[in-house]
């Protein structure tokens, strides 16, 4: 057997060879067209809809939408918007306090208003106030069962009463509105500044207390800022809710209302349809006013939660702990 010499070079290995292109080939969505085909078709049928059927008569639509009573009547939207919701989220945080009282006569006249008040259609509520007229033709002041108590004692026609005031002036249309409107609202508050309170960890209240604070100022500055970022979301809900519920002021009437006055001219003019259209552009646009501003109430009280704002709250602190300024 022979061995090979060691002086003989030895044979050069081939070069790699490089490799193929990868050939990738896009993941194909034909469901995706086809929805886009859908909806584009729709959108054209809208939109031909719109332009060529002369039932919307946009331009007297728009000549009317305008005038002074339709201009007065969104004011007198707002206004009742912001007071009820004013009136129902204070009435509403001293409903859920009450419910998650201690004192059992409070939790049970706070239960008994938010299931009275949440079991009531809004309508109703308000055609029922709209007619106290016929219950209390004048409201006062005085003894109850005073006449029974007077003819106990042998006296006809006892009346201890205090002052007093016709019905029909105490309770406009506009004050029964945002009358029937807050209470009802206060209930649904209630329900949601409940559900809040109730996400703050029990441990932050009685932190709180051991640090000298009583109970009122421990739901003021611990709980209720707590409970913000849970609260405003669904009252933000409710805040749109509310301002599309003021169209049924009509049933109190309440003269001074958007959808009374546009209705008014419909009925009037004979052209009910464009001025609906008018109510639908007019409720559009003040949704859209409060969704903005709804977007920076959850983006402020926001802060500090998330993964984005624990990243930020942790950056903070390093930089704290290392003398930097705070980001």
């Amino acid at each position: 057997m022979s061995t090979p010499s060691p002086s003989s070079s030895p044979v050069p290995l081939p070069a790699p060879r490089p490799p193929d292109p990868i050939k990738a080939i896009p993941v194909r969505h034909p469901g995706r067209w086809v929805a886009i085909g859908v909806i584009a078709l729709l959108v054209a049928m809208f939109l031909h809809l719109l332009l060529t059927n002369s039932a919307f008569q946009w331009q007297f639509m728009f000549s009317n939408m305008f005038t002074p009573p339709v201009l007065r009547g969104l004011w007198g939207t707002v206004s009742i918007t912001v007071c009820s919701m004013i009136i129902g989220v204070v009435l509403g945080i001293l409903v859920a306090v009450a419910r998650l009282s201690e004192n059992p006569i409070l939790r049970g006249t706070s239960w008994a208003y938010t299931w009275f008040f949440r079991a009531v259609p809004r309508l109703v509520l308000l055609a029922v106030l709209g007619n106290l007229g016929i219950l209390w033709p004048r409201l006062e002041f005085g003894v109850p069962f005073d006449r029974w108590i007077g003819g106990l004692f042998g006296i006809e026609n006892a009346t201890w009463r205090v002052g007093g005031v016709e019905t029909r002036a105490l309770l406009s249309g506009f004050v029964v509105g945002i009358l029937g409107l807050a209470l009802s609202e206060a209930a649904y508050m209630a329900e949601i500044v409940r559900a809040g309170m109730l996400s703050v960890d029990p441990g932050q209240q009685e932190a709180a207390t051991a640090l000298g604070m009583s109970r009122f100022q421990a739901l003021r500055r611990v709980v209720l800022p707590q409970a913000m970022r849970v609260i405003i979301p669904p009252t933000g809900n409710e805040t749109i809710a509310m301002l599309k519920d003021t169209s049924l002021l009509i049933v109190v009437p309440v003269t001074t209302e958007l959808f009374f006055q546009l209705d008014a001219i419909g009925k009037r003019t004979f052209q009910i349809f464009p001025m609906y259209v008018a109510a639908i552009l007019w409720y559009l646009f003040l949704v859209s006013l409060l969704l903005i501003g709804q977007y920076f109430l959850e983006r402020h009280f926001g802060r500090g939660y998330g993964r984005a704002g624990q990243a930020k709250l942790k950056l903070k602190g390093l930089a704290a702990e290392h003398g930097g300024e705070p980001m």
